[in-house]
């Protein structure tokens, strides 16, 4: 991973919120970046989200970016935990992987001191799947720490997790639960936003079936009659878990609610522009050509992310005036160096 350093691209009461992890050397003075993360508090109190980006990640110009949105009443300390543990873990276990594939192949190279991106070339579908191993152990192992913190109560408390994982012109992306990514691609001059991921919520067919078969109830309750949650049946004490993944929320365990994340894979191609990861709280009250369009249309890479973020802040204020807005993340990486283009077009 080179000399790493951790920068803080927020408000000072949310620097603890992003890392940012890179070569001291590979950011001159003046330089621009190709990626931007903001965080903003909502009104409901402590902002549980967290986010992390990774330069250089498992080869020379890869990149990890992660955005995790906490919940409960230890969410923001969880959140925080799996933006600073996850991607490590993704990247030890891919290198157990290639250390195993190596000695399998009678290649292995025991004076290596980076095995990520030195073995022989795999085909793309070969590498995705040693990612996707990789990364199913990885958020094991994630899960099982957050279990085993003392003085960490997270029987009601959790996260979600969505990451993208650039390795040259392949990206693998990985979700639990309702935070979203998102590719701006332009095609005939146009930007269009394609949604990577699903949000993994409990009215989905799959996962209701899988939680009904638990012995886990999905119903709304009186109180948010749009809101479908997860619940223990015939207990009053149960949490309503508005999402059918994540890490943590123990109680749930046994009734449906799992750690397994989705994970795909996308081929890029010169006509992708960039990827936006963004907490609920984005996609609560903004589309994703909304999203899309403002990150076209931002000044620069680097202040995207805030952008979407103060677009969302005022769409909460402007359609929901009542309620308490939710925290607001969002990390944005671009492919290329932004053009001056056209916004997008309805």
């Amino acid at each position: 991973m080179g000399i790493c350093i951790s920068v803080s691209e927020k408000d000072d009461d949310d620097d603890e919120n992003v890392t940012i992890f890179e070569e001291r050397k590979k950011v001159p003075n003046g330089s621009q970046r190709l990626f931007s993360v903001y965080s903003k508090q909502g009104t409901k109190g402590l902002n549980q989200d967290a986010a992390s980006i990774h330069q250089d990640y498992g080869m020379e110009d890869g990149t990890y970016c992660g955005v995790y949105d906490g919940h409960g009443g230890n969410g923001h300390r969880v959140s925080k935990m799996v933006s600073s543990r996850l991607s490590s873990l993704i990247l030890d276990q891919k290198n157990v992987l290639e250390k195993i594939d190596a000695i399998e192949n009678g290649y292995y190279n025991t004076t290596s001191k980076n095995h990520v991106g030195t073995m022989k070339k795999d085909s793309a579908a070969n590498n995705f799947q040693k990612w996707k191993e990789a990364i199913v152990s990885a958020f094991k192992v994630m899960e099982k720490e957050v279990k085993l913190q003392h003085n960490l109560d997270c029987s009601c408390s959790g996260t979600t997790a969505v990451v993208i994982i650039k390795q040259g012109e392949g990206l693998v992306i990985a979700n639990l639960g309702d935070s979203r990514a998102v590719m701006g691609t332009i095609c005939d001059e146009k930007l269009i936003a394609t949604q990577l991921t699903t949000d993994l919520k409990p009215e989905l067919p799959r996962e209701a079936e899988r939680i009904r078969r638990c012995n886990g109830c999905v119903c709304a309750s009186k109180e948010e009659p749009e809101i479908q949650r997860v619940w223990i049946p015939n207990n009053d004490n149960s949490p309503g878990l508005a999402m059918s993944r994540s890490f943590g929320d123990f109680l749930l365990k046994n009734h449906g609610v799992i750690a397994v994340p989705d994970i795909s894979y996308h081929s890029l191609t010169s006509s992708d522009q960039f990827i936006v990861l963004a907490s609920d709280g984005v996609w609560d009250v903004l589309n994703n050509n909304e999203v899309a369009s403002i990150v076209w249309s931002a000044e620069s890479e680097e202040v995207a992310a805030r952008a979407v973020v103060e677009a969302a802040t005022t769409a909460w204020k402007d359609k929901f005036p009542s309620y308490m807005a939710d925290d607001c993340t969002v990390a944005c990486l671009f492919l290329h160096q932004k053009p001056q283009l056209q916004p997008f077009q309805n």
